[in-house]
């Protein structure tokens, strides 16, 4: 009996003592590895802060950077990434952070933008807290083979041939917001109106008709809860990510899974009654859902009864969830700074409707009148420029590597801080915080002059596989405005712009509209 009861205590003593060096080895030899590994190598930041490193003083500039308007120019790097900002001006471009005990590397060269981007299979993003995977766990977050064959599957539903067929839904969706205003403008000739909630209307609408053939009111629960769901997951990303804290019954915690829930079972309903009209030969191949279903069933069928090929109910609905963020944040946040810069900057606002007047009338945009759209395209791109969806991107080494001159121990993150590359004054020059969108008068290619120093929507084999819906929504949804309106910014315009997963006006984008 004594014996056994030595043995159980030994057995408990190795495993505590395991646990803790575990837990150690996490918190501080491991970090002060990495962080002397780098600044061998040249590397400077922040020394290590044992398990929060950076995310405290992170958390508080950035709360403090949200808490009131800057001057209205579009020099937001300092607002909107205030904590990177702050650590380039004190050490440099060759430099890191820390998030918690994970040294996050800045990655400021286009050669190595360019073999990061492409190599998508060895530099991965990193893996995710759990909470936040549950708004969409989708396409965006899955990694090689996994990835490669929800892209293959979905790829069908985004070629343009088929993205043709959903002009109709985006007139619709555009004609009802545009309706809404001129009945607003006609009674007094102009009209001062918060576009934002409008706009996030617009492509919520677009994406529920050209996804699920449904119209706006039919999602609109979805779309709520996927907006609270974003907010929750900022906060989590925020703060370090512990084992196992996602299993605490924490307010937040409950929330978050109480709206993921809710949003499964909406998407389940959604998808059961797709397939059953799909068995009864009802079902159109119109929308994304039913060419993504369609798709799926032709992959399942040509392997026949091999394992893990198609996708499961379950990662129907992940990628479902994904639509309704990603289409719908996406074009509505382009189209809102569009709309603040065309307010700011009227002359582009004239040519741009110039244009548009020059190919459509007063007729309805059509798919090849929108590919005609020089200025406007121009325009767009510039946006993009200067307020991309994405703030940055985060890529992972998994084992040592060798980038350019430096040599990356295993367990470091990378960060492409894209709205710092937008603004970067070396690679575009010293206007480059200005509204120029002449300067993508002959392309993408010409001013970037070859390199990776331009990517709103990603770049290489993982560039957003929804960049041509999005561009085509935000094309026609702009002709469609210009050809009845013309806007400027109000008195009571605050310039905010900041991060709710997508960069987005704090305060909204209040303008005065006029009926052209």
């Amino acid at each position: 009996m004594e014996i056994g009861i030595i043995v159980l205590l030994v057995v408990v003593v190795a495993a505590i003592i395991w646990w803790a060096w575990r837990v150690l080895n996490w918190v501080w030899l491991r970090p002060r590895k990495l962080e002397k590994c780098l600044r061998q190598q040249g590397l400077t930041g922040n020394s290590y802060r044992v398990l929060l490193g950076d995310l405290k003083e992170r958390s508080q500039m950035i709360k403090q950077a949200n808490s009131k308007p800057i001057n209205l120019s579009h020099d937001i790097v300092h607002r909107v990434m205030p904590y990177i900002h702050k650590c380039i001006h004190n050490y440099g471009k060759n430099s890191f952070i820390w998030l918690g005990p994970k040294p996050l590397v800045l990655i400021r060269d286009p050669e190595l933008w360019r073999e990061i981007l492409s190599k998508n299979y060895h530099f991965q993003k990193p893996q995710a807290n759990p909470l936040t995977n549950l708004l969409a766990a989708g396409l965006a977050t899955f990694e090689t083979e996994k990835w490669s064959k929800h892209r293959k599957i979905i790829n069908p539903a985004f070629h343009l041939e088929k993205l043709k067929h959903m002009l109709p839904a985006f007139d619709l969706s555009c004609s009802e917001m545009l309706s809404k205003w001129e009945k607003m403008v006609s009674e007094k000739e102009s009209c001062e109106l918060d576009v934002w909630p409008y706009l996030q209307t617009l492509s919520s609408d677009v994406i529920s008709r050209t996804a699920f053939g449904s119209s706006y009111e039919e999602g609109t629960r979805i779309f709520e809860l996927q907006r609270e769901q974003a907010e929750l997951v900022l906060q989590v990303s925020q703060s370090i990510y512990i084992p196992g804290w996602r299993f605490l019954p924490t307010k937040r915690n409950k929330r978050m899974k109480e709206i993921n829930k809710e949003v499964h079972a909406s998407l389940r309903v959604i998808i059961e009654k797709r397939l059953k009209a799909m068995k009864a030969g009802e079902a159109s191949n119109v929308d994304l859902l039913s060419i993504l279903l369609e798709s799926n069933f032709k992959e399942t069928q040509r392997h026949g009864d091999k394992k893990n090929v198609g996708m499961s109910t379950e990662e129907v609905v992940e990628e479902c969830k994904l639509f309704y963020f990603a289409g719908q944040e996406t074009t509505s946040a382009l189209l809102v700074w569009t709309m603040v810069l065309l307010s700011r900057h009227s002359n582009w606002q004239k040519r741009a409707r110039e244009e548009v007047l020059q190919v459509f009338g007063n007729n309805k945009p059509d798919l090849d009148g929108l590919n005609h759209l020089k200025i406007v395209t121009m325009i767009l791109y510039e946006v993009l420029r200067l307020y991309p969806p994405a703030a940055a991107m985060t890529r992972t080494i998994h084992e040592d590597t060798k980038l350019g001159e430096i040599s990356f121990p295993a367990g470091v993150h990378l960060s492409l801080p894209i709205i710092q590359i937008h603004h970067d004054h070396e690679l575009w020059g010293d206007d480059a915080e200005e509204f120029k969108p002449e300067r993508f008068a002959e392309g993408v290619s010409k001013v970037t002059k070859g390199q990776v120093s331009f990517f709103p929507f990603g770049w290489g084999p993982r560039i957003c596989i929804g960049q041509n819906f999005a561009m085509l929504e935000a094309k026609m949804a702009l002709a469609m405005i210009l050809q009845r309106f013309s806007f400027e910014l109000s008195p009571s315009y605050a310039h905010a712009p900041y991060i709710v997963i997508i960069l987005q006006p704090q305060y909204g984008a209040h303008l005065i509209l006029h009926k052209v």
